[in-house]
């Protein structure tokens, strides 16, 4: 019998898993942004003395994990799982990381949702007693993404006002069953929403309904509503994928207007360092909760957190084949 279940979609945690340890990671653009004072570290050259941008990524990523366990006073072998994953192909930073590492490795694919999908999962794995440290990490960057999904950097494509920027970022929790932290009490998984968007360069709109699903989903679920948190957080639906969320929740009655904010929004000045329509990428929502959002609530700025990262999930063939994109959206309601 589900017994931590509630409503459609939501779990609640009786034992919740306290976040114990967290650390950012960013490339030299996103340390030029806003939130340059809260990461934990900025690089000065996004190829990290790398051979390819790949490579790169990929130590990024175990950079940020190795330094999380540090904060905490932990090594890998005190590590029950990994859950990670990347927007590469075949999860490869996420893959190759955990080969460093030598811990026990799930790799997930959520595109850029994913950093509140291993949140999902690692609670889970604690709460259920499977576990007592679990990191939940994820990563991207700009250049691999680029040609992965998009052009060749080479190829100096312009891009259309709808596009956003992919934040070259990592971030890392320790999740545990004992110690000091914000604790996460629910997590809402989300289900593909597909309102017929065929634009990749306009991610935005296609990931805001299934946002909007889970979130409204997530307040019906728990009976809570949008003044319950201090802050309501999406991914990566940049400036024009935030405001097509303002309003179709406001269509739904729900009044979020003084408490919701967006990772890409925020991670960039869109003007001034020509983003278009801000931030996107697994590491855009990782690298924001990880540096500002977490830090925040330790100062007991925020005391109620509700993260709903948001992913896109086209393909490249998808894309050519003129298919429309797939949206998804995973809440992780984290207190103090």
């Amino acid at each position: 019998m589900a017994v931590k279940k509630m409503g459609q979609q939501t779990i609640r945690f009786p034992l919740p898993p306290k976040i114990i340890s967290a650390y950012s990671i960013v490339g030299p653009k996103e340390g030029e942004g806003p939130l340059k004072d809260w990461f934990d570290e900025i690089l000065e050259d996004d190829m990290i003395k790398e051979k390819t941008w790949e490579k790169a990524e990929s130590k990024m990523l175990r950079s940020a994990i190795n330094a999380s366990l540090k904060n905490c006073q932990k090594t890998p072998e005190d590590i029950d799982f990994l859950l990670s994953g990347d927007l590469l192909n075949q999860l490869m930073s996420a893959s190759y990381t955990a080969r460093d590492l030598g811990i026990p490795f799930y790799g997930l694919y959520g595109a850029c949702s994913t950093m509140t999908e291993s949140l999902s999962l690692a609670s889970m794995l604690i709460d259920g007693g499977f576990a007592d440290h679990v990191i939940a990490a994820t990563s991207s960057h700009f250049s691999t993404a680029e040609r992965q999904y998009r052009f060749p950097l080479e190829h100096g494509n312009q891009k259309p006002p709808t596009a956003q920027w992919t934040v070259t970022g990592s971030g890392a929790l320790v999740l545990a069953s004992q110690g000091a932290g914000p604790v996460i009490t629910h997590i809402t998984a989300g289900k593909v929403v597909d309102f017929g968007v065929t634009d990749a360069n306009n991610m935005g709109a296609a990931m805001a309904p299934a946002a909007v699903d889970t979130i409204a989903i997530h307040f019906s679920d728990t009976g809570r509503s949008p003044d319950f948190y201090d802050l309501i957080l999406t991914g990566d639906l940049g400036q024009l994928g935030k405001q097509i969320a303002k309003d179709l929740l406001t269509e739904k009655g729900f009044n979020v207007e003084s408490v919701y904010n967006d990772c890409g929004v925020m991670i960039f000045d869109s003007i001034n360092q020509d983003t278009h329509c801000g931030g996107s990428g697994c590491g855009c929502s990782a690298s924001v909760f990880c540096g500002n959002i977490y830090k925040r609530m330790m100062k007991k700025e925020l005391k109620n957190v509700l993260l709903v990262s948001t992913g896109a999930l086209l393909s490249t063939i998808s894309t050519q084949q003129g298919e429309s994109i797939p949206g998804i959206a995973h809440a992780v309601a984290v207190s103090i």
